[in-house]
């Protein structure tokens, strides 16, 4: 199994593999409203292929937190062809990138999903308990994760589509400026 970045050649694919794994009415879910107009974290975006075949993909996307817009990032969706679950293809996706998430500088991890699965991840209900989706949602089912410690300590409020200077954390903004300085 490899884990490599997804390029702009795997989106139909993956549009295929979503259908098949969440359905097509995926997109009237509550976090679906979080992510149109707003391009994923290309960084954390990743697929797992075999012989040219796409088995899996996992993607994040941006978001901001109440009226101080904490940054944080909403994992998902993460999806497997039926024929290949329980090959370790999720999990490894998922460990992958949240190590790559936190190494990046990231601090907050959220996810709509089953706590039973995501615990093993350190996700847990308790970490979302101050925080608000703009929508429907079963709340036992919106889950936290914190890559520094007390990341989400004192956050709470909506859940928002960051502004694109609020996309990515302080010191990736601060870098990216630095190698677009640099470059010019």
């Amino acid at each position: 199994m490899q884990i490599i970045p997804e390029t702009p050649e795997d989106r139909d694919d993956i549009e295929r593999l979503l259908d098949i794994a969440f359905g097509s009415e995926r997109a009237g879910k509550t976090v679906y409203r979080l992510r149109e107009g707003v391009e994923p974290i290309p960084e954390l975006c990743t697929v797992i292929r075999e012989d040219g075949v796409l088995k899996g993909s996992l993607r994040y996307w941006p978001v901001v937190i109440g009226e101080r817009r904490v940054p944080a990032l909403l994992l998902g969706p993460v999806a497997v062809l039926p024929e290949d679950r329980g090959k370790g293809y999720a999990r490894a996706l998922i460990w992958d990138s949240l190590e790559v998430a936190r190494r990046l500088g990231y601090g907050i991890v959220l996810l709509v999903g089953d706590e039973p699965y995501y615990v093993k991840f350190g996700f847990t209900r308790a970490f979302t308990k101050a925080l608000e989706l703009p929508g429907p949602v079963d709340l036992n089912r919106f889950l936290g994760l914190e890559l520094k410690p007390r990341a989400l300590s004192g956050v709470s409020g909506m859940l928002a589509k960051p502004r694109p200077d609020e996309a990515r954390p302080a010191g990736l903004l601060a870098a990216d400026r630095r190698q677009s300085d640099a470059a010019a």
